[in-house]
């Protein structure tokens, strides 16, 4: 039991985050308890520290909206979190869809449909196209667009006020990502992915591979959801510095030869 524990321990410290997380603005709506206050894009803890999505903001700011202050504040604190810290942690750690795309990726391990679809047929910078495109639909449609249509804002808004049509943004994610294409949504699609991509190049926290060690089992890259960001593995002691790295801790879990461990940037292991 305490091997099998220590084995998923970063999953299930995800679990734990991501489940408490929504619990906490579920019981804000339904209770009232003020801990966590809002939802994904804007909420408040205690009622007094502000935290903010960065990314919708951006589209807001290109819609033409005028932000207040405490917003702003919000968007510092989240920004200057994950830029310093956490890199794109969001994903891993906070965003709900997590738990669709990794059960969709570990039936797709057991049965084997990732042998048959050796080559992945999408591009992963179409979740940065995604991005862009999403601030200039803003700009004309004075909305922020992709925060209208996002199945992230639908299946955590589901989850805090009763799921509507947060069961087909979940159904058709996991479908997507079991049948069409691997990590389909979180590693191609998704712009919020691509934000944290974007401003989590210069965190600290990093997986770091150690070369002495590595056997070459490759079952790192197997379980990894972004594998290009280990391109080190069997070649050089060097830590994950693409911001694409989700920090899930999977690759390092899965290591039994203690050649993956999260360290800080830069750091000189003796």
């Amino acid at each position: 039991m305490i091997n099998l524990i220590s084995k998923h321990r970063f999953l299930i410290a995800r679990r734990v985050s991501q489940i408490t997380i929504m619990f906490l603005y579920f019981a804000a709506n339904a209770w009232g308890f003020n801990f966590l206050m809002g939802n994904l894009s804007s909420s408040k803890i205690l009622n007094t520290i502000p935290l903010s999505d960065p990314y919708a903001v951006l589209q807001m700011l290109a819609a033409g909206a005028v932000i207040a202050t405490d917003v702003i504040g919000g968007v510092i604190i989240i920004v200057l979190f994950y830029m310093l810290i956490g890199g794109r942690a969001f994903c891993s750690w906070v965003c709900p869809v997590n738990m669709i795309t990794d059960l969709s990726n570990y039936i797709r391990r057991k049965f084997g449909f990732n042998k048959i679809q050796k080559r992945q047929p999408a591009s992963r910078n179409i979740r940065y196209y995604v991005l862009v495109l999403s601030l200039i639909i803003s700009f004309f449609m004075g909305y922020a667009a992709f925060e209208f249509i996002s199945p992230v804002a639908m299946i955590q808004r589901g989850i805090i006020f009763g799921l509507g049509f947060g069961w087909a943004a979940i159904l058709i994610i996991f479908l997507f990502d079991l049948f069409v294409l691997k990590n389909g949504w979180c590693g191609h699609i998704c712009p919020i992915g691509g934000f944290y991509s974007l401003i989590g190049r210069f965190s600290l926290l990093r997986v770091h591979h150690e070369h002495e060690n590595c056997t070459a089992c490759m079952k790192c890259k197997e379980v990894c959801p972004e594998s290009q960001v280990l391109f080190m593995v069997t070649k050089n002691s060097i830590p994950v510095t693409s911001g694409e790295c989700t920090n899930c801790g999977r690759c390092v879990e899965v290591c039994e030869d203690e050649a993956l461990n999260f360290s800080i940037k830069n750091f000189k292991r003796k």
